[in-house]
């Protein structure tokens, strides 16, 4: 038999941990064609995540197949994955998965398996916040970011548990994101392209690991020789990649006063009963 002050420690002790796993920040989740991209448009407020204790998963579509000079398909894919983790471990994310389909061509993909991925993995991490290319901005030309992105966006529609009702019977029923990180990888906001309607444009001051962005963003050696190749040939590969990033963290900071910084379009969930419900509803 328990006495009075062991049952009485024994409640407080549970009730502490209650109170700690509802105030301990949530697990985030990161939905992108190539893990580089998640990097450069995301990199630091991973970092600052991942500094927080909050478990960062990252969910990768591409494998990284064509980023890469002088090097045949499987080698690129077995250097851009290995390239992929050692920036994960700098920045501190718990998980990578690579999912494999061909890099350059996900709109061979139906969007609805994309998106039953993603919805699958919701379950399986319970992201409090989820991140994914912004597929609004105009003249981004690259496929794999507007596909990745705008499905991304449509998965929470399936956050119900009638939704993929065999992953509810194994156990794992619906869930979704309270907040969405929209991000950018190569280039800033430009006017008109965030802020309207339910989003907000949302600064996050990266001046404190700037330095860890540069150190996981020229980790992926493979894909920066083929695209300083393409755009600064004969640049030294390390030191353009590095300018690269000082200037977009630069840039984004300098409208906010911040001396480096990045920008996303942020929505978060509200409360109350959902849009659906609400438009058959009838006051009484």
């Amino acid at each position: 038999m328990w006495d009075a002050p062991a049952r009485c420690l024994l409640i407080f002790s549970s009730a502490l941990a209650a109170a700690s796993a509802q105030t301990a920040p949530g697990p985030v989740m990161v939905v992108t064609p190539a893990l580089r991209h998640a990097v450069f448009g995301a990199g630091g407020t991973l970092a600052l995540m991942a500094a927080e204790q909050r478990p960062v998963y990252a969910v990768v579509f591409g494998n990284d197949e064509k980023e890469s000079v002088g090097l045949t398909p499987a080698q690129s894919r077995e250097a851009g994955e290995k390239e992929a983790r050692r920036a994960a471990e700098i920045l501190g994310l718990k998980e990578v998965l690579y999912l494999g389909h061909k890099s350059g061509e996900l709109g061979h993909v139906s969007s609805s398996e994309m998106r039953n991925q993603v919805m699958a993995l919701t379950r399986l991490y319970k992201p409090e916040i989820l991140f994914f290319p912004d597929w609004y901005v105009h003249y981004q030309d690259d496929n794999d970011l507007y596909r990745v992105g705008r499905m991304a966006e449509e998965s929470p529609y399936g956050g119900s548990s009638l939704f993929l009702q065999e992953m509810t019977y194994l156990g794992f029923p619906g869930a979704a994101a309270r907040q969405y990180y929209f991000f950018v990888p190569f280039r800033p906001y430009r006017e008109r392209e965030g802020g309207e309607v339910s989003a907000v444009m949302k600064q996050v001051d990266i001046s404190s690991v700037l330095a860890r962005k540069i150190e996981a963003a020229t980790a992926f050696a493979t894909a920066n020789a083929a695209w300083a190749a393409r755009v600064r040939p004969n640049a030294p590969v390390d030191q353009f990649v590095r300018s690269f990033i000082e200037e977009l963290a630069a840039t984004a900071g300098a409208r906010h006063n911040l001396r480096y910084a990045e920008e996303f379009n942020h929505l978060r969930r509200e409360g109350g009963l959902p849009a659906h419900v609400m438009e058959k509803a009838r006051r009484k």
